[in-house]
């Protein structure tokens, strides 16, 4: 009659190592590297808070209830929402409680001496004897060595080793991948980065407002600001004449750091930033800013100075908006600068057939009535709504030309090219 062999239950020791040895295994390292893909995948399907605020702010508009239902989810902050973040923190713990110990037991292993020959070769598996002529040691000691083995000779016998560089390299790769997550983590934390579009001429303060976006890590602060003032003193773009393909650019900068009284001259290109502190300023992007003076019915200035655009293509057609909310009634205009202006042969409008501004005009639609700044709504600054606006007006401007419309007049000065620069603390 058998018996059965009833298992001890498991007290709450033996429990948390059950469970420490479920968590530090490879499987269960790479099921949530896969439920981090996964999880990642609607941070770019929905747009984010800290990447795209307006957009968000349009979801609220169009289906208010849907929207909320998705922020309850974190839909709109995937990256920082409490269920991403317990992925992360137990792949982090998983991959450390895996690879550790073995990174720890193989490098123990590597240094250690190859195992001495077994006294009773009768008990391995494998194995054969032969008489031998009294070489046959100094033959296989030469043939290891040729192949790389590690040796031990030992009482008569000779033992060799390799095969440490497979694990080797496997154990570096996640060794190399937890240190990946350990930079990702410090930088969520106590990282920062940011982006502003500044007109050459222009001085930038590293103050909040001075950014068009800005992120700051979880423990990142307004105080952790390094305080400089950045002057662009001078752009050049330098284009293929056939292909109107950029080939470099660079700019030329004036900086001012916190207690020093000297100006230093700096130069930012693409792929050379420049580092100030801890934070590293690169050269994203280009284009231009039309400056223009807007009039009222009287000849007042209702509005005058330069209004960046954003480039639509590679020979930098840009679109823009210009808002004088000070005007009564207020005015706004949809715009498009071409920075070498030809006709589309198939009758399609305006193109640019390069880069630089050779032969610039700046085309404009005035609208009149309410622009909308006061219903509390975030909206783009190179967008106009519409739908509650007149057309008063159509006009293709070059260099100091004047369009007047029903109500005041709008005279094209001239450009100036701004760039955007990306500020990165990591």
């Amino acid at each position: 009659m058998s018996q059965q062999t009833e298992l001890p239950e498991l007290d709450s020791v033996g429990v948390l190592r059950f469970a420490w040895r479920q968590l530090t295994s490879m499987r269960t390292a790479l099921i949530l590297l896969l439920m981090l893909g996964v999880a990642s995948i609607p941070g770019s399907l929905f747009p984010q808070r800290t990447q795209n605020p307006i957009q968000v702010g349009q979801y609220f508009k169009d289906s208010p209830e849907l929207a909320r239902w998705m922020d309850r989810f974190y839909l709109f902050d995937v990256y920082g929402s409490p269920w991403f973040s317990a992925i992360y923190i137990l792949l982090f713990i998983s991959l450390i409680g895996c690879v550790l110990p073995r990174t720890i037991e193989h490098f123990h292993s590597a240094r250690a001496l190859p195992p001495a020959t077994p006294k009773n070769l009768s008990r391995m598996e494998h194995h054969s004897a032969w008489d031998t002529n009294g070489t046959e040691l100094a033959a296989a000691r030469a043939w290891f060595k040729s192949k790389r083995f590690r040796v031990l000779e030992k009482d008569g016998s000779i033992s060799a080793e390799k095969g440490f560089m497979r694990e080797t390299g496997n154990l570096f790769f996640h060794l190399a991948l937890i240190l990946v997550l350990i930079g990702i983590s410090l930088s969520s934390l106590f990282g920062m980065r940011g982006e502003a579009i500044i007109n050459v001429g222009e001085r930038f303060v590293n103050t909040p407002t001075s950014y068009d976006t800005l992120t700051y890590g979880k423990l990142y602060r307004d105080a952790d600001l390094p305080a400089f003032m950045l002057t662009t003193d001078k752009f050049d773009a330098q284009y293929n004449l056939e292909t109107s393909a950029p080939e470099d650019y660079t700019l030329e900068v004036s900086v001012l750091e916190e207690n020093s009284s000297v100006v230093e001259k700096k130069i930012i290109k693409v792929n050379s930033p420049l580092t100030i502190g801890n934070t590293r300023i690169y050269l994203q992007a280009n284009g231009y800013s039309p400056v223009i003076t807007v009039r009222d019915s009287k000849g007042n200035v209702a509005f005058q100075g330069p209004v960046p655009f954003l480039p639509q293509d590679s020979n930098l057609r840009s679109i823009g908006a210009i808002k004088v909310p000070d005007a009564d009634p207020q005015i706004g205009f949809v715009g498009s600068f071409v920075p070498t202006y030809v006709r589309d042969a198939n009758g399609g409008g305006a193109l640019s057939a390069f880069p630089k501004a050779l032969d610039p005009r700046l085309l404009l639609a005035a609208w009149t009535g309410d622009l909308g700044l006061d219903s509390g709504i975030p909206q783009s600054v190179y967008r106009i709504d519409t739908s509650k606006m007149l057309q008063v007006g159509l006009k293709s401007l070059k260099p100091g030309e004047i369009f007047e419309y029903p109500g005041g007049s709008i005279t094209f000065e001239g450009y100036i090219q701004w760039v955007n620069l990306n500020f990165v603390a990591d």
